[in-house]
């Protein structure tokens, strides 16, 4: 009898292709939890901070805590929507943080840009692992594609222009929700703010008509607690729209800085392909 051949080891199969991989962008997926966790910690301000004794004296405020506290109950779901605006921007901060890489994006936009002329591939693809970031992972996806049609003899080039045109546009596509994420809840909270704060405004001062609209003479501490809810939940409303807005720009400006970062040496990778072949 022959002896019976040894099974061959099998290759591992790769889960997934190098122009498949992303970078994975630190950020928080469940922003539910964070209005959530939010809320709980404005009510507890709320209760114990804003409407402890020590800020009041015969029932009435004696500083700028115990007026805020005035404000009555819509200064806690003000202050859930601030505290959210400020942890979602603090997310987007180290989340842009992670996706811009380890060194400056203009500087390594021209190093890429410096290797593409001399065709200087296997030096562009270290400076992507060198960078990482969101930019380094499209253009690293998009150096791969540019290797691959650079080996085919099949397509023409009209064809292979397409297919690296396809391939940056695909690698883009899949790093930009992750560097969107959270910002449209920024952008809800502009509005949503500055709608409760004015909510806020028309219930304090449907108080004070009340007060001033009761027989005989009008009750000063109904009347005063009427206007400081109006003017404590108008500040805060204003507070959080301003700061969202102010939060949303600036982050979709640097969004914006990064895709451009991503266009710019996609073009420049597709024409040198185009000037080579």
């Amino acid at each position: 009898m022959e002896a019976q051949k040894p099974n061959t080891p099998q290759k591992p199969v790769a889960a997934k292709s190098k122009t498949e991989a992303t970078h994975k962008v630190r950020g928080i997926k469940n922003a539910f939890l964070v209005i959530l966790c939010c809320f709980v910690i404005a009510v507890l301000l709320f209760i114990f901070w804003f409407g402890d004794e020590s800020h009041f004296e015969n029932g009435h405020p004696i500083d700028l805590v115990g007026t805020i506290y005035k404000g009555g109950v819509i200064v806690p779901i003000i202050q859930t929507l601030l505290l959210t605006v400020i942890v979602l921007s603090v997310e987007r901060w180290i989340a842009l943080h992670s996706a811009k890489g380890t060194g400056s994006i203009s500087k390594f936009v021209a190093n890429v840009k410096a290797a593409l002329a001399k065709n200087d591939i296997e030096g562009a693809q270290k400076l992507c692992a060198k960078q990482k970031g969101s930019v380094a992972a499209v253009v690293s996806a998009a150096l791969v594609k540019y290797k691959e049609m650079d080996q085919n003899t099949i397509l023409t080039k009209e064809q292979k222009l397409t297919s690296l045109q396809q391939a940056v546009e695909e690698a883009t596509a899949l790093e930009m929700p992750s560097l969107q994420q959270n910002l449209p809840i920024v952008a809800t909270m502009t509005t949503l703010g500055t709608l409760v704060g004015l909510l806020g405004t028309v219930i304090g001062m449907i108080k004070s008509f009340q007060a001033l609209s009761a027989s005989g003479a009008p009750d000063s501490t109904e009347l005063s607690a009427g206007i400081s809810e109006a003017l404590v939940n108008t500040a805060f409303g204003i507070c959080t729209g301003a700061f969202a807005v102010i939060s949303y720009n600036f982050y979709t400006n640097k969004i914006d800085n990064l895709t451009y970062a991503i266009d710019e040496i996609g073009f420049s990778i597709v024409q040198t392909f185009s000037a080579t072949h």
